[in-house]
C-alpha cells in the first residue's frame, strides 16, 4: 500500500481568528467526487479526485507559495494499488493580503493514474485528502473517498480536459537549456536558475521545489533578458543541519498568462 504521511496542517498567514473559521463548516464549501477513467492501454487505472468550491473558496496546488495548505494525501484502505501517479493541472496564482498563493478555484479534477499489484484485480481507491480550502478565513478539511474502479468505465471527458491542462513539458515549450549556480546565504544556499525559453505570456511568476521534503525554497524572484529567464531562490532546511541539493531532483515551474512549463532538473553553471 502507498501512503503519503500527513503534515500537520497551519492556517493561512494574515487571516481573520480562528473562531471565525470554526463557523463555517467544510461541507458547506468543499465537496470531494471520485471520477472513474477506465483501464489504460498500458494495463493502468485511471481515476480523478473532483474537488467542487463554493463560490469566492479557493484550495492549493502541490506547491502553495507562502499563504498557502499544502494538500496531503493517504491511500490507506486501498485495495490492489501499486503507485499512484497526479497530474496537477495548471494552478492560478492569487494576491492573498499582500502574499502570494497558488492555487484553484471552483473546481479542481486532479487525475491519478494507478498502477495495479495484480493485474487481474479490481482496484478500489480508498483514502484521504487533508487540504485547507480559504476565502476571508482558511478551513483545514480531511474528505475521505472510496470507490471501486471499474477496467471497463470509458473515456471521462472531465478527466481528459484536466490532463490536457497541465503545463508543457520543458520540450513542449521549446526550453533549450537549464543551468544553475548554487552560492552559500543565510541560512542556506541560494539557487540562481538560467533557463534558455520563450516567453510564457505576460508577467511570468516561478516556484522551485528542491525535490526533498526536508527542504523549503522561498518566493522566486523571476527576471527575464530577452530569450533567457532567470529564477532565483533561497534554499533551507527548517531546523538547521547539514543537506545537499541534488540538481536533478530541482523541479522549476513556471507559469504566464498563455501557459506554464514543467521543468525537471537543471545542470550545474
Amino acid at each position: 500500500m502507498i501512503k503519503t504521511k500527513f503534515l500537520p496542517l497551519v492556517l493561512c498567514l494574515a487571516l481573520s481568528p480562528l473562531h471565525a473559521a470554526a463557523q463555517t463548516s467544510v461541507d458547506e464549501v468543499v465537496r470531494l467526487d471520485v471520477l472513474d477513467g477506465g483501464q489504460t492501454a498500458r494495463g493502468t487505472y485511471l481515476a480523478a479526485l473532483r474537488l467542487t468550491l463554493q463560490d469566492g473558496w479557493k484550495t492549493y496546488w502541490r506547491a502553495p507559495g507562502e499563504a498557502g495548505i499544502p494538500p496531503q494525501f493517504s491511500w490507506a484502505g486501498s485495495q490492489n494499488v501499486a503507485a499512484t501517479a497526479i497530474t496537477w493541472p495548471t494552478p492560478h496564482v492569487f494576491d492573498q493580503n499582500g502574499m502570494r498563493s497558488i492555487g484553484y478555484k471552483s473546481q479542481l479534477v486532479l487525475p491519478i493514474e494507478i498502477t495495479p499489484k495484480q493485474a487481474d484485480r479490481r482496484v478500489r481507491l480508498r483514502g484521504e485528502m487533508q487540504l485547507g480550502v480559504c476565502r476571508e478565513v482558511c478551513i483545514p478539511a480531511e474528505l475521505r473517498f472510496d470507490r471501486a474502479l471499474d477496467a471497463g468505465a470509458g473515456r471521462n471527458p472531465a478527466i481528459a480536459a484536466a490532463l490536457a491542462a497541465r503545463p508543457y513539458s520543458a520540450p513542449e515549450a521549446g526550453v533549450t537549456s537549464v543551468t544553475c549556480r548554487t552560492e552559500a546565504a543565510e541560512g542556506g544556499l541560494k539557487l540562481t536558475a538560467h533557463i534558455a525559453m520563450p516567453p510564457a505570456g505576460g508577467a511570468e511568476y516561478a516556484v522551485i521545489e528542491p525535490g526533498h521534503p526536508e527542504l523549503w525554497a522561498s518566493e522566486a524572484e523571476v527576471s527575464r533578458d530577452g530569450a533567457v529567464l532567470t529564477v532565483a531562490s533561497d534554499i533551507s532546511k527548517p531546523g538547521g543541519g547539514a543537506y545537499a541539493l541534488n540538481r536533478s531532483a530541482l523541479r522549476i515551474t513556471v507559469l504566464g498568462q498563455s501557459h506554464a512549463v514543467d521543468i525537471r532538473g537543471c545542470s550545474a553553471d
